[in-house]
């Protein structure tokens, strides 16, 4: 009997210590960001359109729904870049990001250049295609504590935590990724380093031309919603030329969704 505890122990001792995944627990949240780069490192997509279906709620609690089409990209000189049209492609309306920088368009022209990006960039895409070093860099704007890794359970799903010492903190910035898949499933920051902290849930993941695409955004603000975005007509790895992304070419460069436009005008 003492024989059989003894074994009983000393396996549940070992289960306990053993990785999640069969990986080692990472001790920082660049380990995290490592192992999510070498996960994917040559295998994930450069390029990515959609259109999105975005569903904003006011302080008055009435909703605007807009269509926005979303044109990504990464390239090595100029890292990640989203270009995002909002409403009516012939309006001219939208904004170009990088991790660190915005510009904002109206009618086709540049109204406002402000120095803070987006920060889904580098959690989505620029984690993937470059060094790590780039990325937490890219990061620092978030103030994410990258000393403090927990794990947590998401949507049934084992995850880390990085930038809180307990899942139940949801005060910290931080960022959760999934252990198995790899990608992020949730988010809790202040978007451009002000305002008040949203709660992000990145949802209905599919796989995606050697990676995955979340493509359901859900943002809340205090348990109330404040933005839901939903995505069609993904495509991965399709050819975008450089002017798509130049804010003084704005509304002369080859839009991708303009085709379908024309065809649908033709039908």
């Amino acid at each position: 009997m003492q024989q059989r505890w003894l074994r009983f122990t000393a396996t549940t001792a070992i289960l306990a210590a053993a990785p999640v995944g069969g990986q080692p627990t990472p001790k920082t949240g660049q380990d995290v960001l490592q192992r999510m780069h070498d996960a994917y490192a040559g295998k994930w997509y450069k390029t990515l359109t959609f259109a999105q279906k975005t569903t904003i709620r006011r302080r008055d609690g009435t909703d605007t729904v807009i269509t926005w089409h979303e044109s990504l990209r990464f390239t090595d000189a100029r890292g990640t870049q989203l270009r995002i049209d909002m409403g009516d492609l012939a309006a001219g309306n939208g904004v170009l990001y990088t991790a660190d920088s915005s510009w904002i368009v109206r009618a086709g022209k540049l109204t406002a250049a402000r120095p803070n990006g987006n920060e889904f960039l580098p959690l989505i895409e620029g984690v993937y295609m470059q060094p790590v070093a780039r990325t937490v860099k890219e990061l620092d704007s978030a103030k994410i504590d990258m000393k403090r890794v927990s794990r947590a359970t998401w949507q049934g799903r084992p995850a880390w935590v990085v930038g809180a010492s307990s899942p139940s903190d949801s005060s910290a910035t931080q960022f959760w990724v999934d252990i198995e898949r790899n990608v992020v499933v949730r988010m809790l920051l202040s978007p451009g380093g002000s305002g008040p902290m949203l709660d992000i849930h990145l949802d209905g993941y599919v796989p995606l031309e050697g990676g995955w695409l979340a493509t359901k955004i859900v943002m809340t603000e205090g348990d109330q919603p404040r933005q839901r975005e939903e995505y069609s007509d993904w495509k991965a790895n399709v050819p975008l030329e450089g002017e798509l992304f130049s804010v003084e070419k704005w509304g002369t460069a080859r839009h991708w969704a303009k085709k379908g436009e024309e065809r649908r005008e033709r039908n």
